[in-house]
């Protein structure tokens, strides 16, 4: 009788079911349901319905049941940086604000009035972005100062979903640094700095690592559902996830786990906390078994999406990859500029730059979209560049993994401005490592090297020079 594992992987924009189990030695998957996502504007703020993401997730657990597909255990991860606050009675505060909204604008000043940048990155590690938890927290301290009183529990919201499921709380690691609120050298919260920021240091539970089991379904979902299930924590973090599906054993890997985000960077045993490394604009991302994922936060094809969605045709990304490589102008963005984060359109912003850089303006789909293009892959070109300035180390491949290793027009122009070569797949990253975190806790594998074998020969790898 097959064993099965559950990933339940759930996107900024969608979500979905996949099944794993081995055979011959090699993984198998299978997605049995999906289901959209988005923020919801509700009354001017930008908010996520957890609600309705919980019930998509008992109805893929519920057509599991239905296909006679019962999993041994699952694992859920998603996005990072945003959470929900419990009161004593487990209901939750206020509304659940989606990471895109603008309520953290100026947030950073407000930290820096207790601790400045500098000192902040020594004690964190994490790259300064806007919508990281520790200025979510400050904009909830200035506007809603009551929630934080009220607060008994903070849960990241894989960690928030696991509770429901399980009635049981945990804080996962991988997630948890995402916050800019954990030390990397204890991988533990730093109180110090929770109580300096006037943040209620009661309501973080210690935090634990991915393979901990969180517990089994409880009665009421147990009927609910049909069956009964343990649910393990993965690197509840998507990108830590995504990184664990790297199909290599080597240390000195550079990989990209490309989608809407595109998270390029290396793992390392130990946090690089140095200005230099800040200075660069580089995270220390907590990974698997105490790893870092050493990276940095490209715009990635969140502009490829955006700008799809703004074209009068209706065009696959295949035909928009054909499209854009015949095209030869020459005009490039910066990704990682903030107007690209969240711009009412996305073809204007290009454009824009572009005018206000004084290069040639893009015009037509194909001119549009070569510029997004060629603009991740030279910006991924800068990066390796930084990579290899900061460890004083060369890197012959870079490893693409997730939804952009499809993409096969964007993997020649990486390989082309960062000179290296490229290797490119699997595609269901996320939901792999997820995966293999539970079968690595189930004793499938005696280590992560051996995973990650298994997966170079269980998945269709591309390569690209």
């Amino acid at each position: 009788m097959e064993k099965y594992y559950l990933a339940v992987d759930i996107g900024a924009s969608s979500g979905r079911h996949m099944l794993a189990s081995m055979e011959d030695g090699r993984m198998k998957l299978e997605e049995i349901y999906r289901f959209p996502n988005g923020m919801d504007n509700v009354n001017g703020t930008l908010c996520w319905n957890v609600k309705r993401l919980f019930d998509e997730i008992k109805n893929g657990l519920k057509k599991c049941k239905e296909l006679g597909k019962i999993p041994s255990f699952m694992g859920i991860d998603t996005w990072a940086v945003d959470y929900v606050l419990l009161d004593q009675e487990d209901k939750v505060l206020g509304d659940t604000v989606g990471y895109r909204d603008s309520r953290t604008n100026g947030m950073d000043d407000k930290v820096y009035e207790t601790i400045s940048l500098s000192a902040l990155y020594a004690r964190t590690g994490i790259q300064k972005q806007i919508f990281n938890t520790i200025y979510q927290l400050m904009a909830v301290k200035q506007s809603h100062p009551e929630y934080l009183e009220q607060a008994e529990s903070i849960l990241m919201i894989p960690d928030y979903f696991d509770f429901l499921l399980t009635g049981v709380k945990k804080m996962e690691y991988t997630n948890a640094t995402s916050t800019q609120l954990v030390d990397p050298r204890t991988n533990d919260w730093d109180y110090e700095l929770i109580d300096m920021l006037g943040c209620n240091s009661k309501m973080f539970r210690p935090v634990s690592m991915p393979g901990t089991v969180v517990g089994n379904f409880t009665k009421e979902i147990r009927e609910e559902i049909g069956f009964d299930c343990t649910v393990v924590l993965p690197a509840t973090h998507d990108t830590g996830s995504a990184v664990l599906a790297v199909p290599t054993n080597d240390d000195n890997a550079i990989y990209i786990s490309s989608g809407t985000w595109s998270l390029m960077g290396i793992e390392r045993k130990e946090a690089d906390c140095s200005m230099a490394s800040m200075q660069a604009n580089f995270t220390n991302e907590g990974g698997y078994d105490h790893r870092f994922r050493f990276l940095k936060n490209i715009m990635g094809l969140w502009m490829i999406q955006s700008v799809k969605k703004e074209f009068e045709e209706d065009l696959s990304f295949g035909e928009i990859c054909e499209r854009a490589s015949k095209e030869k102008i020459a005009s490039i963005v910066d990704c990682n500029d903030n107007c690209f984060f969240a711009p009412k359109s996305m073809i204007k912003a290009v454009q824009d730059f572009c005018a206000n850089t004084n290069q040639q303006v893009p015009r037509t789909v194909g001119e549009i979209s070569a510029v997004v293009y060629n603009s991740l892959a030279y910006c991924y070109g800068e990066t390796v560049k930084e990579i290899e300035d900061i460890t004083g180390n060369t890197y012959d491949t870079i490893y693409v993994v997730g939804g952009g290793a499809n993409a096969g027009y964007l993997n020649e122009l990486t390989a082309k401005y960062t000179g290296k070569k490229v290797s490119a797949g699997p595609t269901e990253a996320t939901a792999i490592g997820n995966i293999v975190v539970q079968m690595l806790q189930d004793g499938v594998f005696p280590d992560l090297p051996a995973a990650r074998t298994c997966i170079g020969e269980s998945f269709d790898i591309s390569y690209y020079e």
